[in-house]
């Protein structure tokens, strides 16, 4: 880890065509291979939600993938990140798909 980064944890929300593309899968491969940790799941009212921990930069690069990219087949309208906080080490041991 470079000197004076930190370990992040934020969540996130995802709203547009997200569910039934293999958002939850494509999030989890792209998570892991930016060695990040935490959980993605589908939400009830049609948005992928979940929450994201690992060095800032890498988490910089997974909610700039969440917000523009995603899935092949998903259509992001937008994504929402919330209680952003430093940490001093991981919650998880890896990147979960919850059901």
């Amino acid at each position: 880890m470079a000197e004076g980064e930190g370990l992040l944890s934020v969540d996130y929300e995802v709203y547009g065509k997200v569910q039934g593309v293999f958002f939850r899968k494509y999030t989890q491969g792209e998570a892991k291979r930016l060695g990040l940790v935490g959980w993605v799941q589908n939400t009830s009212h049609g948005t992928v939600q979940g929450q994201i921990q690992g060095p800032t930069a890498r988490v910089r690069e997974l909610q700039e993938w969440l917000r523009k990219i995603g899935s092949p087949q998903s259509r992001i309208s937008r994504a929402e990140f919330s209680n952003e906080k430093k940490i001093t080490e991981l919650e998880h041991q890896d990147f979960q798909i919850l059901k």
